[in-house]
């Protein structure tokens, strides 16, 4: 396998570059990318045979493997998510764009594309310009998880580092500078009230 190792600008990500990851998934490919946290891997999310190739890098059966979407911003909610009341949209409207995964009522297209039982679905929009500019381009969501589950150390945010680990398993790694040690806060907001469920690195004063 060939991967290519671009670099980019957070700031003003290149179009070029922006077009050229969007063909990557278009294509089936899987990819390595900067958020406003922890490094992703992540894949188009209507390509199945990507989808699984992302499972198999991660190493775990579609049950086992917490997935969530990044989006452009909160125009598409609508189609994966369900009775996404006004305090919530509200709410993540004021957090987002912004270091958080909002845990949502899936709707009946989400089963369907991660060919899994799942009743809920995980919401990001990064506060970086680069996964975002690439959902822009590609069109819909990208399924995302981060490239580490455990405890993230420091050389795992170098993406040196991250392309010597991943280059014989992904298509495409961005070199957005270095990443955050700390993953998103997680709110869960399928109960009565929205509750955090992981701190991480955006303020969880926000749910109050």
């Amino acid at each position: 396998m060939s991967v290519e190792f671009l670099r980019m600008f957070p700031e003003n990500p290149e179009r070029k570059k922006i077009e050229k990851s969007a063909t990557v998934l278009r294509n089936g490919g899987v990819i390595i990318y900067p958020t406003d946290t922890v490094y992703g891997l992540g894949c188009d999310i209507f390509n199945q045979r990507a989808l699984e190739r992302l499972r198999q890098i991660k190493g775990v059966k579609s049950k086992g493997l917490n997935l969530s979407f990044i989006c452009y911003d909160l125009s598409h909610i609508s189609e994966y998510t369900r009775h996404l009341d006004t305090p919530i949209f509200k709410l993540m409207k004021k957090a987002l764009p912004g270091p958080y995964t909002f845990i949502l009522e899936a709707s009946s297209k989400v089963p369907k594309i991660l060919s899994a039982k799942k009743k809920t679905v995980g919401i990001r929009i990064p506060d970086n310009n680069i996964p975002r500019d690439i959902v822009r381009e590609l069109g819909n969501p990208i399924i995302t998880t981060s490239i580490h589950d455990d405890e993230i150390h420091d050389h795992a945010t170098d993406p040196e580092v991250i392309f010597d680990e991943f280059k014989n398993q992904v298509d495409l790694i961005i070199d957005g500078g270095p990443g955050n040690v700390e993953p998103s806060t997680i709110i869960d907001c399928t109960g009565q009230s929205p509750q955090i469920v992981r701190e991480g690195l955006g303020d969880v004063n926000i749910v109050g």
